[in-house]
């Protein structure tokens, strides 16, 4: 007879065992085996711990991770800590203690939790992004980014929160307010570091289609880089200046009637001497100055703007003179910062035009564009045809775009062009906890960056972490700030680095984490890379996901990559909500789940295996205390069998031969899919027929316990220990099925008149039509009262007798 399942007493005993023997502890150095590497979006070290929704994602790669050891592949499954970040900064700014102390006591707490649930992770690779040996790399990177020109240092429109006092890059704002903290941001100008996002537009285009990645991320990531092909065109300013627009719409230019300016662009700047209405223009433009690009584009419902009065640009196609406006809508920092408007023809200039009283020109047929009947229309479409264009009428839009634009290349006034909606990647915070930016303003005004022998540059401590006017915290540092070394003197640069930076690489830095002369040893990184497997969630689609990229790209065109894109093939986990279906959170506190209490009363085994049962891991889930205990309920049945010796024997009479090789068929296919609910579903089928069997052969009892042990592993690992094993249960093989012994042997038949089912018979599986008419007949005997016009047989589905 087995003993009673104690989870508290196996699991300390594993997670002991697996810490002193460093058991998953990677040789990232033999090439003997195949390469497996699974990586988890890594967290950040909050105060608050983990969640319910973290074990998901971690045990998902954990499950893999096992399989693929057990599969005979070198795992490589790290773990750390994306630890820059404002929390730890506000704590300093509370507390007056240094940030490192908060975020240490935070990973320490993390490290601990993830030991408890048992995952397979080589904490001797563990890596912090806040750690100087780490960041030293990311500076070097940052530096190789600005030596190549694509990081610069530009003067421009940024997302400024003052509660926050940063900067924030357009995916940390969310409806015009702070991701983090929900604090009003505003549109300043200020100088600043970015990277230029578009310079990588097309590589990261093509990319896309090399990865097996979620369809709908792709589509995210296409259109945050927001590809369009058009035309650029050159308008002249009456009595002097000229600026450009990009339009996708060519044809249409014969109706252009007014044109929309940024009001906080360069070319109004230049306007405002010559503007009659100087004053309402400067009351416009600071009313703009308070508003953030999300109330400018996404929330604009008024159309609001003003007249730029004497100003007027000339149309290069006609020579008429088209008046100028300004209006928020217009970015500076997007395209050239104008726009043409064609009224008729689009549905953000006719409602412009509406609220500001300005002409139409319909130049395409088919339009209504009376203030009420105009609704946005697919008149653009296929064979519509040109109207009041001049020598362009009568040709079809596509002709028109064709001849159009050779007329204005032809001119010298316009080009063909590529634009993105891509921006460039605002890189500089004017924060403390992050990457100090390793550069110097020299004297005379140049940027030197510090040679690599003075990398890391290391932030130094404060009396006060707090920024003061929009000035960085790093300010307050007067003598680090003084740098006179080699000849050269200047200021340091005081912005720090955003929380992106670190985590846009780190995927490298576990392979080679201890590597002081280089970010990662090439020749690992080629035996490493890509990431076989990435896990987390969908809400990174557009910032660290697009982030990591950008720099993989970067240093695989430098040659420091050996891959074009670095995660092979990614998967969000789905959202596991409260128990009323709600994310958990504040709101709702009583519905929030804390993972370290199932633990305690049910045991790490019972959380893994409950979250993986819950669905497939893509799908949001709501919480169910019922069904934990279910979880619970089934460890402690297999661990009631399979701890049985009398239970377990050595003779095979083969009445559990075909479920066994169909569950290991089944959950070795599933673990490749991450299907691990319908793989557990298998393994729940297996042991309700091991159990009416009353025995089971010990090599389906260890097999299946090698099965099981990947999600449930402390169970695991004492089961096999009970069947008489010394060693751990983490290297032995992966069992094998064999296609053979799962041919059924008999098949269940409906037998049908006249297409209704009057009976089932069962047959052998290799039943010839002959033999399974004849069956059926029989079967059906006593009702076959009238004359047999057919008979049919559709081999394993159905017999038919079709009667009159």
């Amino acid at each position: 007879m087995s003993t009673a399942y104690n989870h508290k007493t196996v699991e300390k005993k594993w997670q002991k065992y697996w810490q002193e023997n460093e058991t998953f502890k990677t040789d990232v150095w033999d090439f003997s085996k195949p390469k497996y590497y699974a990586l988890d979006m890594f967290p950040y070290p909050s105060g608050v711990g983990l969640h319910a929704g973290h074990p998901e994602g971690y045990t998902a790669t954990d499950i893999m991770s096992r399989m693929k050891r057990m599969q005979g592949y070198n795992v490589l499954h790290p773990m750390g800590y994306d630890s820059f970040g404002l929390p730890a900064e506000q704590y300093a700014v509370t507390t007056g203690n240094h940030p490192a102390e908060f975020t240490q006591k935070n990973i320490a707490t993390f490290s601990k939790q993830l030991r408890e649930l048992g995952f397979d992770y080589d904490w001797s690779k563990m890596i912090a992004t806040s750690d100087p040996k780490f960041y030293k790399w990311t500076q070097w990177i940052f530096k190789k980014l600005y030596e190549a020109g694509y990081a610069k240092h530009i003067d421009m429109p940024v997302n400024w929160c003052e509660e926050l006092g940063t900067v924030l890059s357009n995916d940390e704002v969310i409806d015009g307010k702070s991701e983090r903290g929900g604090y009003p941001v505003v549109r300043k100008n200020m100088k600043q570091w970015v990277i230029d996002q578009p310079a990588f537009a097309e590589k990261l285009l093509e990319g896309l289609e090399e990865i097996d990645w979620p369809e709908s991320t792709k589509d995210m990531q296409r259109n945050w880089i927001g590809k369009s092909t058009g035309v650029e065109v050159e308008f002249e300013i009456v009595d002097g200046g000229k600026f450009s627009i990009f339009t996708t719409c060519i044809e249409t230019i014969y109706g252009i009637t007014f044109m929309v300016l940024a009001p906080d662009g360069e070319i109004v700047k230049s306007l405002m001497d010559r503007v009659e209405n100087k004053e309402e223009v400067e009351a416009y433009i600071a009313e703009t100055a308070k508003k953030n690009d999300f109330d400018r584009t996404e929330l604009n419902k008024t159309k609001s703007g003003c007249r730029l009065e004497g100003i007027y640009c000339i149309n290069p196609v006609n020579g008429k003179k088209v008046p100028l406006f300004i209006g928020d809508f217009v970015l500076a920092s997007y395209g050239t910062g104008a726009v043409m408007a064609v009224p008729s023809h689009d549905q953000r200039d006719f409602e412009y035009a509406i609220a500001h009283n300005i002409d139409m020109i319909q130049v395409i047929e088919g339009a209504d564009v009376s203030e009420h009947a105009f609704e946005k229309q697919d008149y653009l479409g296929k064979g519509c045809k040109l109207i009041n264009s001049e020598e362009f009428t009568g040709l079809t839009v596509e002709e028109a775009k064709v001849a159009i634009t050779k007329k204005l290349v032809d001119m010298g006034v316009a080009k063909e062009t590529v634009n993105y909606h891509f921006r460039e990647w605002i890189f500089a915070r004017q924060r403390y906890w992050g990457e100090p930016v390793p550069c110097v303003y020299k004297e005379d005004g140049e940027i030197y960056f510090l040679p690599d022998e003075e990398l890391p540059l290391i932030l130094p401590p404060l009396d006060d972490y707090k920024g003061k006017n929009g000035k960085a915290p790093l300010e307050n540092a007067v003598e680090w700030k003084q740098y006179d070394k080699n000849g050269i003197k200047g200021v340091r640069e005081t912005a720090t680095m955003p929380g992106s930076a670190g985590s846009s690489w780190y995927y490298m830095r576990y392979i080679d984490p201890d590597n002081d002369k280089e970010f990662a040893n090439q020749e690992l990184l080629k035996h490493w890379m890509p990431v076989d497997l990435y896990v987390g969630g969908p809400e990174h689609a557009v910032g660290h996901l697009m982030y990591s990229r950008i720099w993989n790209r970067f240093l695989y065109d430098q040659g420091l990559s050996p891959v074009k894109e670095p995660f092979k093939k990614l998967v969000h986990q789905g959202m596991i909500l409260g128990e009323n279906g709600i994310k958990m959170g504040k709101r709702f506190p009583e519905f929030v789940v804390n993972p370290s209490d199932i633990v305690e009363e049910y045991g790490a085994d019972t959380l893994r295996l409950y979250e993986m049962f819950m669905g497939p891991i893509e799908v949001s889930k709501p919480w169910n205390s019922d069904a934990v205990q279910g979880a619970y309920r089934f460890i402690k049945r297999v661990w009631a069998f399979f701890t049985d010796e009398e239970k377990i024997v050595d003779e095979n009479d083969n009445t559990l031969t075909k479920i066994y090789h169909q569950t290991v068929k089944k959950v070795t296919n599933d673990f490749e899919e991450l299907g691990y609910n319908t793989a557990i579903a298998q393994m729940m089928t297996f042991v309700n027929e091991v159990y009416k069997a009353g025995k089971c052969p010990k090599e389906y009892a260890e097999n299946f316990i090698k099965m099981f042990s990947c999600i449930c592993p402390h169970v695991g690992e004492e089961i096999w220990q009970i069947l008489g094993h010394n060693d751990t249960i983490a290297f032995e093989k992966w069992p094998e099925y064999d296609e053979s012994k799962m041919v059924e042997d008999t098949i269940k038949v409906p037998v049908q008149i006249n297409g209704k089912t009057k009976a089932v018979v069962e047959l052998p599986a290799d039943v010839s039509k002959d033999d399974a008419i004849l069956a059926g007949k029989e079967a059906i005997a006593d009702k076959l009262t009238g004359n047999v016009v057919k008979e049919i047989y559709v081999p394993g589905r159905i017999i038919n007798i079709v009667m009159k």
